[in-house]
């Protein structure tokens, strides 16, 4: 049943990398943002409703418990730091094609660990280590076959923006592991999303309105509420299956990561990017190296 669900997950996650990419060509970045944001934050509104009204019990999956004030400020903190990695990840996602962005992307679970070695001072072992190896070689390789569609690895802002956002993406799933230890799991999903709306308010009336007739303007397209409505229901997949008893967390995160592989595809079919082959290969081999990392935990 868990694997399932984060099978699910996965597709979703795909999807939204997909859904990311259509609405951000050639438009502006932090309409998208707060526009998907809010998406995000209006399937919450009748689910935090319900809850506090008594419609929806404790026991329900989809009930969003009331918290402290101090559990408010530790995911007030929880979205800047995500809309920081949005924002320099949409930004390069703008400029960059889909199968340069999704397997960089796929290297997080490499950068959480780093940190984690970091932070709590925890051992790899030696299975850790060969995926490690495995997955900067080919990140490595990945790098120079970029150059052949002239995007330099050191040189590029935008690749440099999609590692920010990438490094923001593994503080956050660090930080995720803490508040989840401490915060029921739609509680987190719901009010991040309420504070992540009420930070790109001012982002949108203070940066981006006052310039927008010099930057890229901004289009509506209806892809861009799918940006947080496939997010928010991945999130809850994923949450789901580790909420059940018997789940096993390493086989989850690998199975979570082949959600870049449906992004990939879809890039390669429809938008017609260069170099499908050997970045496909580079992205096996990038794939393998996370996995390696994700069951050699101990």
């Amino acid at each position: 049943m868990w694997w399932i669900l984060a099978l699910v997950s996965a597709l979703f996650l795909g999807v939204y990398d997909v859904v990311k990419k259509v609405s951000l060509n050639n438009n502006a970045v932090f309409p998208i943002l707060l526009f998907s944001s809010i998406s995000s934050s209006l399937l919450f509104i009748p689910l935090l409703y319900f809850s506090n009204s008594g419609l929806l019990n404790e026991s329900s999956l989809f009930y969003i418990p009331t918290i402290s004030t101090t559990e408010h400020l530790m995911l007030l903190l929880k979205s800047v730091i995500v809309v920081g990695s949005w924002s320099f990840s949409f930004f390069a996602l703008k400029h960059l094609p889909l199968t340069i962005v999704a397997p960089i992307r796929a290297t997080g679970p490499l950068w959480t660990l780093i940190g984690a070695i970091i932070i709590f001072n925890e051992r790899l072992s030696p299975l850790q280590w060969i995926g490690i190896i495995v997955t900067l070689g080919f990140f490595y390789l990945f790098s120079i076959a970029g150059k052949t569609e002239g995007i330099n690895f050191k040189r590029n802002k935008w690749i440099l923006f999609i590692i920010i956002g990438t490094l923001l993406g593994a503080v956050s799933g660090l930080y995720d592991k803490f508040l989840l230890q401490k915060i029921n799991r739609m509680a987190v999903q719901c009010y991040f999303t309420f504070y992540q709306v009420a930070l790109m308010i001012p982002i949108v009336l203070i940066i981006w309105l006052p310039q927008r007739n010099k930057t890229t303007t901004f289009k509506w397209r209806w892809s861009i509420p799918l940006i947080g409505i496939f997010l928010i229901i991945a999130d809850f997949f994923y949450f789901y299956a580790l909420h059940i008893p018997d789940s096993m967390i390493s086989v989850i995160s690998a199975l979570r990561r082949g959600g870049v592989i449906i992004a990939f595809t879809f890039a390669a079919i429809f938008f017609n990017e260069k170099n499908i082959k050997v970045k496909a290969l580079y992205l096996l081999g990038i794939l393998v190296g996370i996995t390696l990392l994700i069951f050699g935990t101990k």
